[in-house]
């Protein structure tokens, strides 16, 4: 499940938590999707006044601390995660038995979606989406986390054509150990062999297995394994290899076979070692392909076409289409020259025509000339053209030793060497080279290179009791990015304004890092109970108490009386900061309905009538009705209305 832009159906009608205010600022406007563990609602920051996707754990695992905990654990692993293709996390709160998250809202669609609609896509279109989604993963393995859940239902690509990785609840640190009774956490189609043999113990490979996994399914359309139950989809996991890419659609260039059973090698050590590695392989395995290789377009693919837009312009592979024959001379343009498999008798010449008598052979040494001449000629022509060239050979993620062999083998020197800083690429290999990977280049020649130096690093400055704003303006000029903000009570700082941060203070993280910050809510204030009073007395309870009220629109059906306060969010006994908002819902009294008429049935037949329509019933026998059976009287006349769930008195004779 993921934070995505989705048209919301009429079961929002019921889902108690449309129309509701969390925590009294995050409006709840629309219900997106549902999954195992969560909800994610569209909703209105009141304060910042900007949507976002509220996830909200189900109320039945917020009971479970450890769903709590895996839940908690996801805002502080993403909240860490300054990356532009993952899914930002602003806030995590509780509000009564509602745990959540406030997330950035992505108006989009699923990779899911796509290729339900697609069928399969050119290899161009996924690498491009294979690339920012390995960066994203490979900034996550960097900073020590694995996703363990990657799937096209967890790609989102946006309207504007980002693409980012969402929905991080299973994620853990990779050197968290954890305990298991047996139960694999993940989706079996993309399943590691690991996860599923030692589910505690997976590693950053086996989200490198899963991507490998989405990209065979981008290439081709379908999963590569498949079968009538779970169970037999994870043996084929264990003991079948992925199939090649290019077995299901033929064409595909080997490149990207190679680049999908490298991934999905079945013994992890074979498979790139995190994200960041299997980014660099793709980059190259795409610096590889030919523009005809990137553009193919897979079957699948022209049937989606074929069967979602029959009238669109669709794209005719160049060895159907028919060219214009050229024309055998400026004579004749329009002639066209015809082959055939035979040699013809030449036509006789017309009268008049002078045949000419051949010349006799020159002498031995004219001929030597003349062949050397032509070979003189065709090597320098060779020479000029293709001998004193060669490519640059692929160096990215190599060693500078390894690099510099890679060079001389190919005929060329090492030039100038320089280092820069990389989130992405590992400490003392090539991010880049100058000319670049396959560019024509002298024999002889030099190739600058360019060595990550690793990961820029920081300290986290000191920001306890600055004000929030001031706090994220520090972090920026520090070279980090304010991630999420948790807000708490304290007696000791101004509401407003910075208790702690995490990472701690001048503890070193990346360049770029997020920080994530525990704001004051100010000193707590506890919620009077203000049910049952009417909307001024409520008012003025709740601002001698420091709150601001708010009215909900809709009122509803209550035991007090109309106009009283019926509801109030939060609750008695919560503990609010100064200023916040308490929601208030007004009575519209009690659901007035239609008593029956009982009098004259037996005493059994009226209290089962009574109680059937909403009322409670007492007796009332008197001396005289001690030993009768029939009712004489009521005490709200039958056809009469009353509130449901009164008592209706009924006297016996």
């Amino acid at each position: 499940m993921s934070a995505r832009t989705l048209t919301c159906v009429d079961t929002t009608l019921q889902d108690p938590l449309v129309g509701q205010v969390l925590d009294g600022r995050y409006r709840v406007d629309a219900r997106i999707a549902v999954g195992g563990m969560a909800t994610v609602y569209r909703a209105l920051d009141t304060r910042l006044d900007r949507v976002l996707a509220l996830k909200v754990m189900h109320p039945a695992l917020a009971v479970d601390g450890v769903f709590v905990e895996r839940f908690i654990r996801e805002a502080k692993s993403v909240a860490r995660l300054a990356h532009p293709n993952v899914v930002q996390v602003f806030d995590q709160g509780t509000d009564g038995s509602y745990v959540y998250l406030a997330m950035e809202y992505v108006a989009g669609c699923t990779l899911r979606d796509v290729l339900r609609e697609r069928g399969a896509l050119q290899p161009r279109a996924a690498l491009d989406i294979l690339e920012p989604v390995l960066a994203a993963l490979g900034a996550a393995h960097r900073a020590g986390f694995v996703h363990r859940d990657m799937k096209p239902e967890n790609v989102l690509i946006g309207d504007d054509g980002r693409v980012k990785v969402a929905d991080f609840g299973l994620v853990r640190s990779v050197d968290t150990v954890t305990s298991t009774t047996g139960a694999v956490l993940g989706t079996v189609s993309y399943l590691a062999p690991e996860q599923i043999e030692q589910p505690g113990a997976a590693d950053a490979r086996v989200d490198v297995y899963a991507c490998g996994v989405v990209l065979y399914e981008m290439l081709t359309g379908d999963k590569p394994h498949d079968g009538d139950s779970p169970a037999v989809v994870l043996y084929k996991h264990l003991h079948e290899d992925v199939p090649p890419p290019s077995a299901i659609v033929p064409g595909l260039a080997y490149g990207l076979d190679e680049l999908v059973a490298s991934a999905t090698a079945r013994t992890p050590d074979i498979r790139p070692y995190d994200a960041v590695a299997l980014l660099a392989q793709a980059r190259e395995t795409r610096a590889a392909l030919s523009a005809d290789q990137l553009d193919a377009v897979p079957p699948q693919a022209l049937a989606a076409e074929r069967t979602h837009a029959d009238d669109r312009t669709s794209v005719i592979p160049r060895a159907l289409t028919i060219q214009r024959p050229l024309p055998v001379n400026e004579d004749e343009p329009e002639a066209v020259f015809h082959r055939t498999s035979r040699l013809e008798t030449p036509p006789p010449p017309p009268p008049g025509h002078r045949s000419r008598t051949p010349r006799a052979p020159r002498g031995p040494l004219v001929i030597v000339a003349a062949v050397l001449l032509a070979l003189g000629l065709g090597v320098g022509i060779w020479y000029i053209n293709s001998g004193q060239f060669t490519k640059v050979p692929s160096l990215l993620s190599k060693t500078q030793a390894q690099a510099t062999a890679r060079l001389e083998e190919a005929g060329l020197e090492l030039g100038k060497v320089e280092r820069a800083y990389s989130d992405t690429v590992e400490r003392g290999t090539v991010i880049s080279t100058d000319p670049e990977t396959g560019a024509r280049i002298r024999h002889n020649d030099s190739v600058n290179l360019v060595i990550s130096a690793g990961p820029e690093t920081v300290k986290v400055p000191d920001l306890q009791g600055y004000p929030l704003a001031k706090a994220k303006s520090e972090l920026k000029e520090s070279g980090l990015e304010p991630g999420m903000v948790t807000r708490e009570f304290s007696d000791d700082v101004t509401r407003g304004s910075v208790i702690s941060v995490d990472p701690a203070t001048g503890t070193k993280v990346r360049s770029g890092s997020a920080v994530a910050l525990t704001v004051s809510k100010g000193s707590p204030v506890d919620v009077p109970d203000v049910t049952g009073k009417s909307l001024a007395d409520a008012k003025a309870d709740l601002a001698e108490a420091g709150l601001k009220v708010k009215v909900a629109a809709a009122r509803v059906n209550s035991d007090f009386d109309a106009g009283q306060v019926a509801q109030q969010s939060p609750t008695e006994g919560r503990q609010a900061a100064e200023g916040d908002t308490v929601t208030l819902t007004l009575s519209k009294g009690p659901e007035m309905i239609e008593v029956p008429d009982v009098t004259g049935d037996s005493v059994d037949d009226a209290r089962a009538e009574l109680e059937a329509a909403g009322f409670e019933v007492d007796e009332d026998r008197g001396l005289l009705g001690l030993f009768g059976d029939t009712v004489k009287k009521q005490s709200v006349k039958g056809g009469d209305t009353a509130p449901k769930g009164s008592t209706i008195t009924i006297t016996i004779r």
